[in-house]
């Protein structure tokens, strides 16, 4: 299989990094606070360097198999995708968002 940075003639950006994630609530949970969520993640967005875009927001599908929030994120490259990871900023929200949801998330190059 090739790598993104074989593939840039075809339209790839090489290195760019694409995160997808999908949340819902853990059972048990209050629902209702989808749209202040999304403002907080949203909220990252100009503090921490490589995250060049981030979309968010409340899912509207009728086949979303449970997950109330959708979003993706568009990084520099994985060493900005992996500093994101780590930077405090994304770790003062997971301290409160990750025991209230059951989140699925897919990174890769685009």
């Amino acid at each position: 299989m090739k790598s993104s940075s074989e593939l840039v003639h075809l339209g790839y950006n090489a290195g760019m990094v694409v995160s997808y994630f999908c949340i819902s609530l853990e059972a048990g949970r209050a629902r209702g606070s989808e749209a202040a969520r999304a403002r907080e993640i949203r909220g990252l967005q100009g503090q921490i360097p490589g995250l060049l875009e981030t979309w968010v927001g409340v899912n509207v599908s009728p086949r979303s198999q449970g997950y109330e929030l959708g979003g993706v994120m568009k990084f520099a490259d994985r060493s900005a995708l992996d500093a994101y990871g780590a930077h405090p900023v994304h770790q003062k929200l997971l301290q409160w968002l990750m025991p209230l949801i059951d989140p699925l998330e897919v990174d890769f190059e685009a």
